[in-house]
């Protein structure tokens, strides 16, 4: 559920609160008790944590494949390309 920054225009009072993004707003400043408590807009506050993503998918580009050294003799697939 998120997390709502509510604030009431006339006494100043500010609380966060937990409610579910189909509930209705708040209105009633619970200091006060005047209709004037609303959301105000704020940060969002996520983080991505765990393996994957940017720590190791777009972190660094993919590395180049190694060459396969020659060996000289003429026989193996290294030498004859």
């Amino acid at each position: 559920m998120p997390i709502y920054v509510y604030k009431c225009e006339h006494c100043g009072f500010t609380q966060d609160v937990m409610q579910k993004m189909s509930d209705a707003p708040l209105t009633a400043c619970p200091q006060c008790g005047q209709q004037s408590f609303s959301k105000q807009i704020s940060a969002a506050g996520f983080q991505l944590k765990g393996s994957g993503y940017y720590a190791t998918d777009f972190k660094n580009p993919p590395a180049a494949p190694a060459a396969a050294p020659a060996c000289g003799t003429g026989n193996c697939p290294a030498c004859v390309n």
